[in-house]
């Protein structure tokens, strides 16, 4: 910072200083309480969160996964060897968890490599990376793609399998829903989530994942449903994805200000629940030399521009779950029909 200009007196006493004119000028309005308060939130969140992620699920080595090309054809028989090579690279994983001593990640993995389980792909390397079908891929004519939030990993895989599960009963024949684990999530405790950076990291491998599907069944109806962070994630991929719909559920933002900011031909819904925490993540950004932190405009919110429909009183994580109004609604948006309900045009 430079230097103010000496003056010929630098040690003058105070009392024979001149006394500046007191400034009867209105005070300047305060900067907006908010900013601030998220700003001090912000700045201490990237001295200190990162000591909170000093161990990660990336640290359970595993080997590379076969090399498999992009997924082309859906038949039975295609998608029967695609799984097979899949399970093959999980059992791989497993046995080498066990052998690094991971008990935990060994026995997750066992359960994932059950034949009844079926992966489009699987990679076990840092924090894991995966896309589980459940439903009939070969023959549905609705498709609904899953994106995850913050702290999704091969030890945190659970929620998002219910989820999907869930989803597909509800959707019933005729539909596949995949759970998508394609990029390493961020943990909540960390800067990672306070920027797009994240997110725009994953927007090649979901592009991809997405483009080889509709290339294998270009006849079925797909939907994204991006929960979380993970709706920055298909935020900032919708003007290169094919869909028909995004869905934006318990959404800190999608990297965007507004639906035409994200330049996609897709109808985009958004939907919150009445308990959901989320609703309380400021929505604004900051532009700092280092980077700009915030995800954008709320996507519920008037401005925004999304059809926002109800999602019931559930928390942040309740939006899948059984015979719950955001889950009957998201499934309908799936399947192609109006949510039950007031749906607000934004």
């Amino acid at each position: 910072m430079p230097l103010r200009p000496h003056s010929d007196h630098p040690l003058r006493p105070r009392d024979q200083r001149r006394s500046r004119p007191r400034d009867h000028r209105p005070l300047r309005p305060r900067r907006n309480r908010l900013t601030r308060t998220l700003f001090a939130v912000l700045v201490a969140a990237s001295v200190v969160l990162p000591v909170a992620g000093a161990a990660t699920p990336a640290d359970v080595p595993a080997p590379a996964p076969t090399a498999l090309g992009p997924l082309r054809d859906a038949s039975p028989a295609a998608l029967a060897g695609r799984y097979a090579a899949s399970r093959a690279d999980i059992r791989a994983a497993q046995r080498m968890a066990a052998g690094h001593g991971d008990h935990r990640r060994a026995a997750a993995l066992r359960a994932m490599a059950d034949p009844a389980r079926h992966f489009l792909s699987f990679d076990g390397r840092d924090g894991g990376r995966g896309a589980e079908v459940f439903g009939d891929l070969s023959s549905a004519v609705r498709i609904a793609v899953l994106v995850p939030g913050s702290d999704t990993s091969l030890d945190h895989y659970g929620r998002l399998r219910s989820g999907a599960r869930a989803l597909r009963r509800e959707l019933g024949d005729g539909s596949a829903v995949i759970a998508w684990l394609g990029y390493r999530t961020p943990s909540t405790v960390s800067p990672d989530v306070l920027t797009t950076e994240t997110a725009d990291d994953a927007v090649p491998a979901l592009r991809s994942f997405v483009t080889e599907v509709r290339a294998a069944r270009p006849a079925a109806r797909m939907s994204l449903l991006c929960h979380s962070y993970g709706s920055v994630v298909c935020g900032r991929a919708a003007s290169e994805v094919d869909v028909a719909d995004i869905v934006l559920y318990g959404s800190p933002g999608a990297g965007a200000d507004s639906v035409s900011a994200l330049r996609t031909r897709a109808t985009v819904w958004a939907g919150r629940g009445g308990a959901d925490w989320i609703a309380d993540v400021p929505h604004t950004r900051l532009w700092t030399p280092l980077a700009t932190l915030g995800l954008g405009a709320d996507p519920v919110s008037p401005g925004f521009g999304a059809r926002v429909f109800p999602s019931g009183d559930g928390g942040h994580s309740d939006y899948l779950t059984s015979g719950s109004v955001a889950l009957a609604n998201i499934a309908r948006i799936a399947a192609g029909q109006a949510p039950t309900g007031e749906v607000r045009h934004a």
